[in-house]
């Protein structure tokens, strides 16, 4: 009851159709458009590492406007939801008018600029919401991050649930997409406000705090790993695992964990504090990529107990990391909009980074989408890239964790 008199399941709704416009689109996108249109993947991981190039500038950019938009904010989110809608409705339900990978490159920035002014604003905007108790940001980040997942885990499905279904399921997709994010628009409407500083951040003041520039560094590192199985997750389980058809349902048990979990992680934290909860997370995922790297073709159930393993993994990653930034925001930086610009980049930055660089080695070792009979170098790329990889990136970011003091 508390709970819907501070209008928590309206964060969840808003966080459920962000995440559907974000890390879903990076795993169906680039296979979408290759397998229809025939776009190379070497081109559209040179075009979404390019577009994150752009980010560099647009996010705190965005970020600084944010922190200026006074009354005009709730004008400002609402508009950009219609762009966002717009954006998915052109990238999967309308038949490229022009190159198809130009069109790609056009609906895709609408989307993901959308997606970065949104989703600055909704993460600051939560500084205020979370108030000055020491356990409000863990508290909002459970149902925001809940949401978040549950979101993922809904856009992940989707498109294959629908296949065989009706005729066009990335373009039904889309339009229920569309639909979804202005029912949460409508709802977040009463919350865009809350108290600001009189004088906005300057994010030369966010960076050189060594706190929050730390937590931004761990946050680049931990977070690699989940973009590159995200940007390998198909590939993965069509190629390597000779499983066809599962990648829906093995997709809903990753997510699925990944939302389960987030309430207990922050239950624990909230209990324990959220370093070692974090610490014990993350030796889950490295057991887990590790293991992947022994599966070979047929594997499909041992893969689903990993799915369930690291998508729970995944859920202290993003419950626990996002409210300790914003806890060190609510001292620095009240208004939140230039450093969660920042904290906004350097996760986008992630996937971009596993397309550029893993979509070409994949491309290089022989490796097809959709392809049978490939080479064995193309599959061995492949189980490294998507187990080995990410192992290796998790244990930095212990060692970053266990390097560096964030409690205080």
């Amino acid at each position: 009851m508390k709970a819907l008199q501070e209008r928590l399941p309206a964060y969840t709704g808003f966080a459920a159709v962000l995440s559907g416009a974000g890390l879903p689109i990076y795993i169906y996108a680039p296979k979408y458009y290759a397998d229809t249109f025939g776009v190379s993947l070497t081109a559209l991981g040179a075009l979404l590492f390019g577009l994150r190039l752009f980010d560099v500038v647009q996010d705190p950019v965005l970020g600084w406007i944010s922190e200026r938009l006074g009354n005009a904010k709730k004008f400002a989110v609402t508009a950009t939801a219609f762009i966002l809608a717009l954006s998915m409705i052109g990238l999967f339900a309308v038949a490229p008018p022009i190159s198809a990978i130009w069109w790609f490159g056009l609906t895709i920035t609408g989307l993901f600029s959308a997606f970065s002014f949104l989703s600055i604003n909704f993460y600051a905007q939560g500084i205020s919401k979370a108030g000055d108790g020491p356990k409000g940001h863990v508290r909002l980040a459970a149902w925001r991050e809940s949401g978040a997942l549950l979101g993922v885990c809904i856009a992940a499905v989707i498109p294959t649930l629908l296949m065989g279904v009706v005729a066009d399921p990335f373009a039904t997709f889309a339009y229920g997409f569309a639909a979804a994010a202005l029912v949460a628009t409508f709802f977040m409407w009463p919350e865009w406000k809350g108290k600001t500083t009189t004088e906005p951040s300057q994010i030369g003041d966010i960076i050189k705090d060594s706190t929050a520039r730390r937590l931004l560094i761990l946050a680049l590192v931990n977070a690699t790993p989940l973009a590159v199985s995200s940007t390998l997750f198909l590939f993965f389980v069509e190629s390597r695992l000779g499983a066809p058809g599962w990648e829906g349902g093995l997709l809903v048990l990753f997510f699925l964990a990944a939302a389960l979990s987030s309430p207990i992680w922050s239950a624990l934290a909230q209990r324990f504090g959220e370093r070692p909860v974090l610490l014990t997370a993350m030796v889950l995922a490295v057991a887990s990529f590790g293991y992947t790297f022994t599966l070979s073709t047929g594997d499909v159930i041992p893969f689903a107990v990993i799915c369930v393993l690291s998508g729970a993994s995944i859920g202290a990653d993003l419950t626990l990391l996002p409210a300790m930034f914003a806890k060190r925001m609510a001292v620095i930086s009240p208004n939140g909009g230039q450093g969660f610009g920042l904290w906004n980049l350097v996760n986008k930055f992630t996937l971009a980074f596993a397309a550029v660089v893993l979509l070409p080695l994949l491309e290089r070792s022989g490796f097809e989408a959709g392809g049978t009979n490939l080479p064995s170098e193309a599959l061995t790329m492949l189980t490294v890239l998507y187990a080995l990889v990410p192992s290796l990136l998790k244990l930095v970011a212990i060692g970053l964790l266990f390097a560096t003091k964030l409690e205080e």
